[in-house]
């Protein structure tokens, strides 16, 4: 029974206590991560190679001198005048990260809360990405679905209404990767869920150059929902999903009478744990749920690491980054 209390999940925070959370835990972040991710996996990304490059950039007139097979007829057959198509070299990565901070994040009964371990991940991500001049852009959603907005994000002002879905502009530069996570960490989380699928699909718009798309929730709405979108973002990028679980997700302890609270709708529910009966169905149901989230990640083709809040997450993505980097130089995709 002395488990009893750490087993309660806990109550909404009051206005910006959230944010001041996750903005404490975004501080604690950063020696940690530089000491024990840096330089990980500086070069181990494809598509980094020297030479002009072969993704499309813009076109201009044809110069003396410059390579023939690059002529771009389109526009050479419009203007009259001999244009070429120039290349942007493939030595840049840009990433992107959708950050899902419905309420069903606001939760934990580990030792983080569940936002906690997405803000952990987003910077341990920005940190392995802004290095060498790479850019990272995010989007974010809070809350019930709402339309989507644009700008730059040190200038814009806070997000308001009953949910919203965020763009922050993919920059290069730690001060820049460093304002992006001041911004996920300060976002308030409320009442509702975002559209996970309309979440992942503004990546999908516009269409950028291959890159990495990192999807970061706890994947709670139906597959149905964010199967598609994230097939769709796997023609072409690489697609990294990380799942945020919190134990009490996966099963119930023997604790007695239980008062759980819906963080999405604010029910308040009483569980008699003691019944096991009980905790078996409803083992056996989160097992079914958490099978169908992993074959929906691994049928769109995406990496799929689980974080939890109850282990060392910073851990479990250094296997997660060893066992990729050894699949790849065996040849093998996931």
């Amino acid at each position: 029974m002395a488990r009893a209390a750490a087993v309660t999940p806990p109550t909404h925070l009051p206005a910006g206590a959230g944010a001041e959370r996750s903005g404490a835990v975004l501080s604690r972040l950063q020696l940690l991560v530089t000491r024990k991710l840096d330089g990980l996996l500086q070069g181990d990304y494809a598509g980094l190679l020297p030479g002009p490059g072969s993704e499309a950039g813009e076109s201009r007139e044809y110069r003396p001198g410059d390579d023939v097979r690059r002529m771009d007829w389109p526009v050479t057959a419009r203007t009259t005048m001999p244009h070429v198509r120039r290349t942007v070299a493939d030595r840049e990565l840009e990433t992107w990260l959708a950050v899902d901070l419905s309420a069903s994040l606001d939760f934990g009964t580990g030792r983080w809360l569940k936002r906690d371990v997405v803000v952990a991940a987003a910077a341990a991500l920005a940190h392995l990405t802004v290095r060498g001049g790479n850019r990272i852009g995010a989007v974010v959603g809070t809350g019930a679905p709402a339309p989507a907005r644009a700008g730059r994000w040190r200038d814009a002002p806070p997000a308001t209404g009953p949910g919203t879905l965020l763009r922050l502009p993919a920059r290069a530069g730690r001060k820049e990767a460093q304002g992006l996570l001041r911004a996920i960490a300060g976002a308030e989380i409320r009442p509702g869920r975002s559209d996970l699928g309309a979440l992942v699909d503004m990546l999908n718009r516009p269409p950028r150059r291959r890159g990495v798309a990192v999807v970061i929730s706890d994947f709670l709405a139906p597959p149905q929902q964010w199967g598609r979108p994230i097939r769709k973002l796997r023609v072409r990028h690489d697609v990294l999903a990380i799942e945020v679980v919190d134990p009490r997700e996966l099963e119930l302890p023997d604790v007695g009478v239980l008062p759980v609270v819906d963080p999405e709708t604010g029910e308040l529910h009483e569980v008699q744990t003691a019944d096991p009966r009980l905790r078996r169905r409803y083992a056996d149901a989160a097992a079914a749920q958490r099978a169908a989230i992993a074959t929906e990640l691994r049928a769109a083709g995406a990496a799929h690491l689980r974080l939890r809040t109850d282990r060392d997450w910073l851990l479990d993505m250094v296997r997660f980054v060893a066992a990729q980097r050894h699949a790849r130089t065996r040849g093998t995709t996931r």
